[in-house]
């Protein structure tokens, strides 16, 4: 009878029904909302992509404005509707302990695709975890539902007109916000090096410019650089396809002298 009160863009918060592990780190920022009487309403889609697509989600207490918050809600795609075809120069490093997931995964059986997305929604909520608890500039990761990851929302959440923070590809920075750009960029893929991961796919469509803070997003391909034998190949492409956005705005962005460095953090 409670349900016949939500709408068909509602749900009751899922934050008691995902186990403690599937839930982010703490220390928890005061704005992830806990109450069990909180509604999850979809609002619309901020972005489609490759193996996932990411709509806005606003999960509130009704008459509690203090209890408010705006997330976004990843949810991946079985991989008969997803476009991501480099699978295995990421998951080198990666393997299934249950022989039945196994099993299901090498046959590419209905369930077999369906491991398949939960992997991806682990690895990349665990990768959001790890580097954000480093200090790495991520996003919040909220928790995970199966194939859903709910984090933080980047971007000005106004009451009616919530902007979502544009690409740093769509960005037209002047010389000091790039020079400091530059700095975080360096920092961030400094501080993953050190933790031995590289992110294997970044580049200025990756990355949020939220005024002038950068968000790196878009982590399911996060590699180990020594488990995976193509690491070191993708730090140095992640190192090149920066430098070259950079340079190309006029800054003297080296990519072999990132990728140097990034290899004595790691090594």
């Amino acid at each position: 009878m409670l349900d016949a009160a939500l709408g068909d863009d509602q749900r009751w918060s899922t934050w008691s029904a995902v186990e403690k592990g599937q839930r982010g780190p703490e220390p928890r920022p005061g704005w992830v909302v806990t109450a069990d009487a909180a509604v999850d309403t979809e609002l619309g889609v901020l972005k489609t992509g490759k193996e996932a697509d990411v709509f806005l989600v606003e999960r509130a207490v009704p008459g509690d404005p203090a209890q408010r918050v705006l997330l976004a809600a990843k949810r991946y795609r079985d991989v008969d509707h997803r476009a991501f075809r480099r699978d295995t120069l990421y998951t080198e490093d990666r393997r299934t302990r249950r022989t039945r997931d196994r099993r299901a995964l090498d046959r590419k059986s209905s369930y077999g695709r369906q491991v398949a997305a939960g992997q991806w929604a682990a690895a990349e909520f665990a990768a959001l975890v790890e580097l954000w608890s480093a200090g790495v500039p991520v996003p919040y990761p909220v928790q995970i539902d199966g194939t859903e990851i709910l984090m933080e929302f980047v971007g000005s959440g106004g009451d009616d007109t919530p902007v979502a923070a544009p690409r740093l590809a769509r960005a037209r920075p002047d010389a000091e916000l790039l020079a400091s750009w530059w700095d975080q960029v360096r920092d961030a893929m400094a501080v993953m090096a050190r933790l031995g991961y590289a992110h294997g796919d970044l580049s200025p469509y990756n990355v949020l410019a939220d005024d002038d803070r950068l968000v790196i997003i878009d982590l399911p391909q996060v590699v180990d650089l020594v488990a995976n034998p193509f690491g070191t190949e993708l730090l140095l492409r992640d190192c090149r396809t920066m430098a070259s956005w950079f340079a190309a705005r006029g800054l003297d962005a080296d990519a072999d002298e990132l990728f140097a460095a990034l290899l004595a953090h790691a090594w």
